[in-house]
């Protein structure tokens, strides 16, 4: 058996590569383990041989998150780790904002997308000229931009966020007024999570703003003892259905810290599929939206991103100097 790239499934890749098809055999069907095996093991060698490391998101599918990838977690978690390796090659398997974020934490490091249009639908609703507009109207009060958003975008404001330390940060500014952009979910549910005044942008997330409270509540009907856990990107009377609300990361902590027989996951499709690998006694029920960005990226674009080391991220120095400064900012403030 042969994939797109050429790659035979051998009798030696098939051993090579069990133990890793192990991790995730609750998740894939082993029908399907021949045609990504062949393209596991040849970027696991090219890692070596690069001294590369690939960071995935958790919105990864479990070929690439349990496969290849050297880091996972979130966009705080992908943001700080990228800082603490010593490779000289980081592949970003994520969307473009992740990719310039690992670049202005890793300078003088090779960072690669493997596909640039890998994008964000949040990050693509703003740009730093609307931020300059909004600091005209809003003279002195402080901006908060989501991680999600654009390297110019994070050389225009105070501090970057994420879902995860969104309420520390926004606490953190010490004012009473707080610019909270692109995210306009994200950043009311924090205005429910703190005394200070939220002005928010009109950004959302295409994967989160598709869920709705009477979906929630459709599904409650369907399945005895649902524990429904919700990211803030959701609108919100998702948010108002759920039983739980937090970051992809507080997410995984949820389910493998109280291991609940029956969860479902309010976010991207993938992210359920690279828990329940872990979490063999809870029944993830899937109200599967998934992200078209996230998806560009496959086992194939990584693989050839390794062999040519492209495409590269490149970020302008007097932009990268100063959104830099936010996202470093943003790491400082760590979530309760």
């Amino acid at each position: 058996m042969r994939d797109t790239t050429g790659l035979a499934y051998t009798p030696a890749i098939a051993a090579a590569t069990q133990p890793i098809y192990e991790r995730m055999k609750r998740v894939m069907p082993a029908v399907e383990w021949p045609f990504h095996a062949p393209l596991v093991h040849e970027i696991n060698r090219l890692k070596r041989e690069r001294n590369a490391v690939i960071l995935a998101h958790n919105y990864q599918t479990p070929e690439i998150f349990h496969g290849v990838a050297d880091i996972v977690g979130d966009s705080l978690a992908l943001a700080a780790r990228a800082t603490e390796t010593d490779a000289d090659v980081i592949v970003v398997a994520g969307v473009h904002f992740m990719a310039e974020t690992a670049k202005l934490l890793n300078p003088a490091k090779t960072v690669l997308i493997p596909d640039t249009g890998a994008g964000c639908s949040l990050a693509e609703s703003i740009t730093a000229a609307d931020v300059r507009l909004l600091r005209e109207r809003y003279p002195g009060v402080p901006v908060v931009a989501y991680v999600n958003t654009s390297a110019d975008v994070k050389a225009e404001v105070d501090i970057c966020c994420t879902s995860g330390n969104a309420v520390e940060v926004v606490e953190s500014l010490g004012a009473p007024r707080v610019i909270m952009l692109p995210d306009e979910y994200l950043a009311k549910y924090v205005a429910t999570q703190t005394s200070v005044e939220i002005i928010a942008w009109k950004g959302h997330c295409e994967v989160h703003e598709r869920f709705t409270g009477d979906e929630i509540r459709e599904f409650r009907g369907r399945f005895d003892e649902l524990i429904v856990i919700a990211h803030p990107e959701c609108p919100p009377d998702v948010l108002e259905a759920a039983d739980f609300v937090g970051s992809t990361a507080r997410m995984v902590d949820f389910v493998t810290d109280r291991r609940p027989p029956r969860v479902l996951m309010v976010t991207e499709c993938s992210m359920s599929d690279n828990i329940a690998a872990a979490a063999p006694e809870t029944e993830f029920v899937r109200p599967c939206n998934l992200c078209p960005h996230m998806k560009k990226i496959t086992l194939a674009t990584i693989l050839d991103s390794l062999r040519t080391l492209e495409p590269r991220v490149t970020i302008a120095p007097e932009v990268a100097d100063r959104a830099r400064r936010s996202v470093e900012r943003m790491l400082v403030v760590k979530p309760r």
